[in-house]
């Protein structure tokens, strides 16, 4: 590496990704040269176009994103390469990195992942570290090769869990220590100093895209999977039940293993709403009837009394 700043390009997308970002425009010794990132997207009932969350920090902080479609074209790879750049960065990008591209620059592209590598791999790491009921997680910074999250580990930071934290407060601590990562490793990888070290074969579990049916409470299934799941899946894709009154949106729950739960799929009686399940109750805390607030569960059957006794779909 020269004494001249390394050039350095940063591909993402999401709101995980925008602390990266901006970290790497305060680091010294380094130029962000490209902030690549997903085209704007129609959203809302008028279908207007929106930036994605890296595209505005990026306008925010006066830079120009480059915005493929397809990371894969050879015109997206050609614009890259002609920002020459020493090292890529790449924190929720949304898109597979083909090899031409992890092959641009001389340093390789690092990847920010929020999880303890090899354990959840690809698409939705934070919500399956909540949904397995993990002790402990982190962030894992590796050296992008051609397949999903396997390159070799570069460095990792790791916290223990309280098993209360909800799907996006874990991105939010997750996405800092992403950021932070990247500011203490940048400089020693290009200055040579760290040694990869491969991941180990043992561990390695893979996670998927989620959508929004995947949402749906299963009462047959035991009632603390159904809590840490309405914490995985907040805000995406929400944890929900259709009830003889429409569909729930639940919020906020919690375990009540104190008395013999009823068949599953039963709305318990009063005072406080909750769904038996297959071992025991889910206390439905805070829920929000469709098109309506968010309220406190026992709020919502003390106005719709008759919820009780009946059974969910």
């Amino acid at each position: 590496m020269t004494s001249a700043p390394a050039r350095v390009v940063f591909l993402g997308s999401g709101g995980f990704a925008v602390p990266v970002l901006y970290r790497l425009t305060h680091l010294a010794d380094i130029e962000l040269v490209a902030v690549v990132t997903a085209p704007d997207r129609p959203a809302g009932r008028g279908k207007q176009l929106l930036a994605v969350p890296v595209a505005q920090s990026a306008r925010n902080l006066g830079l120009s994103p480059m915005q493929p479609a397809r990371i894969r074209d050879e015109a997206a790879i050609e614009a890259i390469r002609a920002t020459r750049p020493d090292v890529g960065v790449l924190a929720d990008y949304g898109q597979i990195v083909p090899q031409a591209l992890l092959d641009v620059p001389r340093f390789g592209i690092l990847n920010v992942h929020p999880s303890l590598l090899p354990r959840h791999r690809g698409a939705t790491p934070i919500p399956a570290t909540i949904l397995a009921g993990d002790s402990r997680t982190g962030v894992t910074l590796i050296q992008m090769d051609a397949g999903l999250d396997t390159g070799p580990i570069v460095a990792v930071d790791e916290w223990p869990l309280t098993g209360t934290e909800t799907g996006s407060e874990l991105e939010a601590r997750a996405a800092g220590a992403g950021a932070g990562l990247v500011a203490t490793s940048l400089g020693p990888w290009l200055r040579y100093e760290i040694e990869p070290t491969p991941q180990p074969a043992e561990g390695a579990t893979l996670t998927k895209p989620l959508k929004r049916a995947d949402g749906r409470l299963d009462p047959w299934r035991p009632a603390a999977i159904l809590e840490r799941q309405v914490r995985a899946f907040e805000p995406w894709p929400g944890s929900f039940l259709e009830t003889p009154v429409g569909r729930l949106i639940v919020r906020r729950a919690t375990v009540d293993d104190s008395m013999s739960p009823a068949a599953p799929g039963v709305v318990g009686p009063g005072p406080d709403l909750r769904l038996s399940t297959s071992d025991g109750w889910l206390v439905l805390d805070e829920v929000q009837p469709a098109g309506g607030r968010p309220m406190p569960g026992e709020d919502l059957l003390r106005g719709r009394p008759s919820l009780a006794g009946t059974s969910v779909d």
